[in-house]
């Protein structure tokens, strides 16, 4: 049976959750990655660029661009990096050996336009890490960006504690302009937050299970998925002992392009604080009952997933035969 693909523009701050997200979609036989940028959050721009080369060499799919995304934020700010939750290149306790370093000074964000004219209608930007690069196309490609089909965003925390701040998500946090920005002029956007991305953890039973299938099927791409997920969810388990492991936010959000029947959505008006106190980055949602609501623009966000059937399907999809 043909199955067409979903076309999907991949942008990510290459945290463990983000190279979980990339992986499970180089696995899937329904999402078709066709451009990876690389943004600075997690890690450095520079440390991310290396572990794209790599995860391209490792999988074999050297012929999807990596563009080079944003290395701060439109704060003006140093950005803070996550060592200690993704390890320095984003991959827990695994270095990327490459055999083609990157190129120094890596400065191709005009890319984005060559994928989105030619997937124009059909292409999904999901927005996995800061909001910066996907803010920069919308100012600087409006026209261009009316030809995306729709947008996948993590992020954000609904009348829900954050992981930044009291209030704040770290994605929305980290750059809360570019976060109020993209919420404010991008449209067919899905929002998945906090909410509901905080339980999209990985039995550790299931993830062990899947580690010696890998093992014994010599499959290399896979067998890094345990080692990678272990250290992602001992800082969490240290953080906060009633934590079962580290939640894939980001994979749930790429899951979520190809599944999207397991969720329940709700649409409300959305803003972002755009301000520099406690309320820094807070998700602002319009959540009343009532015919008239707050006048932001309006967005689709995640507020149930069928959990149970994510993890099935994650683990079904990683044992199945690789497509590289």
């Amino acid at each position: 049976m043909y199955i067409i693909k979903k076309k999907v523009l991949f942008i990510g701050d290459f945290g463990i959750d983000d190279i979980v997200a990339l992986l499970f979609a180089y696995y899937s036989e329904k999402i078709d990655i066709v451009g990876v940028v690389v943004d600075y959050g997690n890690i450095s721009k520079e440390n991310a660029t290396r572990t794209a080369t790599f995860i391209q060499e490792i999988t074999e799919k050297t012929n999807i661009p990596i563009i080079g995304g944003a290395v701060q934020p439109l704060t003006g700010e140093n950005p803070t990096y996550f060592p200690e939750i993704h390890g320095e290149y984003g991959m827990g306790p695994i270095y990327p050996k490459i055999k083609q370093e990157p190129p120094s000074e890596f400065e191709n964000f005009h890319q984005i336009s060559s994928v989105i004219n030619k997937y124009e209608h059909e292409l999904t930007i999901v927005n996995v890490g800061r909001l910066t690069s996907l803010a920069t196309a919308i100012v600087l490609y409006p026209n261009l960006m009316s030809k995306v089909k729709e947008l996948y965003i993590m992020g954000g925390a609904f009348l829900y504690p954050g992981n930044a701040s009291p209030v704040a998500e770290a994605n929305f946090y980290s750059d809360h302009y570019a976060a109020n920005l993209v919420l404010t002029y991008a449209e067919n956007i899905k929002i998945f937050p906090l909410n509901i991305t905080n339980y999209a953890i990985i039995p550790e039973k299931q993830l062990n299970e899947l580690y010696e299938f890998t093992k014994a099927k010599d499959d290399q791409v896979g067998q890094m998925l345990k080692p990678m997920i272990d250290y992602y969810s001992n800082w969490y388990k240290k953080r906060d002992p009633s934590i079962s492991g580290g939640p894939m936010h980001d994979l749930l959000a790429l899951w979520a392009t190809v599944n999207n029947d397991a969720f329940q959505f709700i649409e409300k008006p959305v803003k972002i604080d755009t301000s520099n106190g406690d309320a820094r980055g807070l998700s602002i949602g319009d959540f009343r009952p009532y015919k008239e609501l707050a006048e932001f623009p309006k967005h689709s966000i995640a507020i149930r997933f069928d959990y149970d059937y994510f993890v099935s399907d994650v683990i079904r999809t990683f044992k199945n035969e690789t497509n590289f």
